[in-house]
């Protein structure tokens, strides 16, 4: 009886047991997934894996490239697309030509360069057909012949280039300069070169590759060695070519071009508005050829640069001068008193060279007013006989200055530059 009481209060405190811990294990799982803080712990979780799983397969592959990438960079490029001509039929007509008969241009040993982590894929040259690298260029001609139709000058005039020269080490240098400017231009072009000392062979076959018109004149002095020298006599080669301009009753443009200039092809366009008389503005590149001419330290050439900028702006610039109703009142001239004693008295000097009050290179006018009769000749402008052979600039042919008419928005757009850079007066031309 007592045994039995026994057992039975011992499978009572069991079973009490089971049953009162058989509720905190049925709840724990509802109490864990309700929970915000695991749910929250469970998502950083799995977004760091993610993450980690991302790094390491992009540090993996990155690893794998600069392991096993063993591609090779050797290319054979030819950058001319054109074959040799050996045929007789390329030469007359090489859109017809094979592609058969055409060489291989380039060979890519291999494909793919490896750069970091990004492949580059080198690819062959787009067009190895010459006929289909023509057909491209003269689509492209026709577009920019569309284009200047629509856009461009409308029914552009002659262009005649004066340009005084003589035989000199740089001559080369600067005529051929001017001679591919004049190339590039659209419109019909005769180019007047007057020549120091008479006409040269050297000077002729200079000329003779721009394969513009070309009249070459030789004027029998010769180029004195001094700056002052050489100025006058340039004007009076300069008033030979006008002269040559009403005897042969020229029409277009004329224009200065100075061998030495360097001229925007925006310009030659921009002339095209002049109706009788134009000026535009002149970028004055003043340089300095000797090393020793102050002995100024490093402290006070700093100090005397920022003066001088603060007086002057940077490029010096001749031209006209406009109000605010882009009428001509003035003209802006080159300011040599900072030079005063320093400037180059002879071209072979070691010192800064400097222009004249008004460079001829800054006008245009039309070949007309040269004419002896005209039709609707302006009364402004003086005989080309009547005028001296000593003047300073084109201003002195016209009667009356304010008639002349200011180009490049009235004079703020420089559309050329002057320089003058020579050798020693006793260089010799190089041979060839």
């Amino acid at each position: 009886m007592k045994f039995s009481l026994l057992q039975q209060s011992y499978n009572n405190r069991r079973s009490g047991s089971f049953r009162g811990s058989s509720a905190p294990l049925d709840s724990s799982p509802d109490n864990t997934i309700k929970s915000p803080a695991a749910i929250f712990w469970l998502f950083l979780h799995g977004i760091c894996c993610l993450i980690s799983l991302v790094l390491g397969f992009r540090f993996s592959r990155l690893v794998f490239f600069f392991l096993f990438s063993t591609s090779t960079t050797t290319t054979l490029y030819v950058t001319t697309p054109f074959h040799p001509l050996s045929k007789t039929s390329d030469i007359s007509n090489p859109l017809t030509s094979s592609a058969n008969d055409l060489p291989v241009i380039n060979k890519t040993v291999s494909s793919r360069v490896v750069v970091g982590r990004h492949g580059i894929r080198i690819r062959p040259w787009p067009h190895p057909n010459p006929s289909e690298v023509i057909k491209a260029h003269q689509i492209i001609e026709r577009v920019q012949r569309e284009q200047s139709n629509q856009f461009g000058v409308k029914s552009p005039r002659s262009l005649i280039v004066v340009t005084p020269t003589y035989v000199r080490t740089f001559q080369t240098l600067h005529m051929t300069g001017v001679m591919h400017s004049l190339m590039l231009l659209p419109y019909d072009v005769v180019w007047i070169v007057v020549e120091a000392g008479g006409a040269t062979n050297e000077t002729a076959l200079i000329i003779a590759k721009s394969g513009v018109k070309t009249l070459h004149i030789g004027f029998n002095q010769k180029m004195p060695n001094s700056w002052e020298g050489r100025h006058r006599l340039e004007t009076k080669m300069r008033l030979r070519a006008l002269r040559v301009v009403r005897e042969e009753k020229m029409d277009g443009i004329v224009m200065f071009a100075d061998d030495s200039n360097m001229h925007s092809m925006e310009l030659f366009d921009e002339i095209q508005n002049v109706k009788w008389f134009g000026a535009v503005s002149v970028g004055i590149l003043v340089h300095s050829g000797g090393a020793d001419e102050t002995l100024l330290t490093a402290a006070a050439m700093v100090d005397k640069e920022a003066e001088e900028n603060l007086r002057n702006p940077v490029v010096p610039v001749q031209g006209p001068a406009c109000n605010a109703s882009n009428k001509l009142v003035g003209w802006h001239t080159f300011n040599s008193l900072p030079y005063e004693g320093k400037s180059a008295v002879y071209i072979d000097d070691r010192a800064t060279v400097l222009p004249r009050k008004l460079e001829w290179a800054g006008f245009v006018l039309n070949s007309r007013l040269l004419w002896k009769e005209a039709e609707d000749k302006p009364e402004w402008v003086k005989d080309l006989d009547l005028v001296d052979e000593n003047i300073e600039n084109p201003l002195a042919l016209l009667k009356d200055p304010s008639m002349v008419e200011p180009l490049g928005s009235c004079g703020r757009q420089v559309l050329l530059w002057w320089l003058r850079v020579e050798a020693r007066a006793d260089s010799k031309f190089p041979p060839g």
